[in-house]
């Protein structure tokens, strides 16, 4: 196994999550999104999206760098076999399945509402690890800078808007229905 390439992953994972959660709480900009996004479930829909598109563009630099052998980086292989990045989404996403089987981040205490944050930062980071490679598993062939990679770049778009809609979307149409 190439560590390089799994820790490298688990590294970008983790400073992601770390980054936005230090956003929400030390600056000027997690003061806004405070103020003018209601808690439960704006906020962390907002926070998946943010880490869905951060993920997915910071997955396509990688994985173009290693096409390219630019820096350090390489795929991550298990003897001989490449671990595709849509594993550690599954994984992920596995993760946070079991975390919300569980309840995890639904009280309205501090620690839970930290742990709600972080869940949905890792599904946003989960769903872009598996969703940038959706041609791959659709056609079940490594298609991913073929024409037919483009399917993976669609379900991207499409999913990210569910997202995008579900933070902005919700509280406008719900805002509209109110007032007929």
């Amino acid at each position: 196994m190439h560590w390089e390439g799994a820790w490298i992953l688990l590294l970008f994972i983790v400073l992601i999550t770390a980054s936005m959660l230090l956003l929400l709480h030390l600056t000027k900009l997690g003061r806004i999104v405070h103020d003018n996004l209601p808690d439960r479930p704006h906020r962390r829909m907002f926070l998946a999206s943010v880490s869905f598109f951060i993920t997915f563009l910071a997955v396509r630099l990688l994985v173009a760098s290693i096409q390219h052998h630019i820096g350090p980086f390489q795929y991550v292989t298990m003897g001989g076999t490449h671990i595709h990045h849509l594993v550690w989404g599954i994984l992920i996403l596995l993760g946070v399945g079991y975390g919300y089987l569980n309840e995890v981040g639904s009280l309205a205490t501090p620690t839970s509402i930290f742990a709600s944050r972080l869940m949905a930062i890792l599904y946003g980071v989960g769903a872009a690890l598996t969703l940038d490679e959706f041609a791959l598993w659709l056609n079940l062939a490594n298609v991913y800078w073929s024409r037919q990679g483009r399917e993976s770049i669609d379900a991207v778009v499409l999913f990210g808007s569910l997202l995008a809609i579900g933070t902005w979307g919700a509280p406008l149409w719900t805002a509209i229905l109110r007032r007929k």
